[in-house]
């Protein structure tokens, strides 16, 4: 499907030099003189390169159309992480580099987006809002005010994050897996 160059937006899939390419960042630049365009940032897919481009708004530029299927985690070993098919219990397995840090916040049984290029699983979506808890936390230091002050906490998945000063441990919270920050304490 073709998209113009402005259209480019981050976490889009486009085929660009003979390559599938991942968006990580799109800015939209207007110069004082000549067109505007897209600066964007892309990682390939295969290679694992990145390249930052320029799109011209009149560019028409391939969108990649992927395959997305819902799968449930079930486990993971050395190098590997398995999912299985809730409609036909088929497994697969993904490499764990794909995950990255999202690795940590996988749970059994956790339902998972995974989108396919060509048959080949290129990315894992997780839930936006993942349930963890703190396992440990600092304490408040006296007379920090709690609007523009965050403290570190380690959560029981092994994952380092800011919180407000409020949260202590043990307490529930509500992690944003696409940015991996704090969201919400749950009561």
């Amino acid at each position: 499907m073709k998209i113009q160059g402005n259209e480019i937006k981050p976490g889009m899939i486009i085929e660009f030099k003979n390559d599938h390419w991942t968006v990580l960042k799109a800015q939209h630049v207007k110069p004082g003189k000549g067109g505007a365009f897209n600066q964007v940032e892309l990682k390939s897919i295969t290679k694992g390169t990145k390249l930052n481009q320029r799109f011209r708004s009149s560019e028409n530029i391939e969108r990649s159309i992927l395959e997305e299927k819902n799968f449930n985690y079930l486990y993971s070993d050395d190098s590997v992480c398995f999912f299985m098919d809730p409609d036909n219990f088929e497994q697969i397995s993904i490499k764990k580099d794909i995950l990255d840090e999202k690795i940590k916040l996988l749970s059994e049984n956790l339902q998972v987006t995974i989108s396919f290029l060509d048959e080949k699983a290129i990315s894992v979506d997780l839930p936006t809002n993942i349930e963890c808890e703190v396992k440990s936390t600092e304490g408040v230091v006296k007379g920090q005010t709690a609007a523009s002050s965050y403290k570190p906490a380690k959560l029981n998945n092994g994952l380092d994050i800011m919180v407000p000063p409020f949260i202590e441990e043990g307490n529930k919270i509500i992690l944003d897996s696409r940015t991996l920050e704090y969201v919400k304490k749950i009561n």
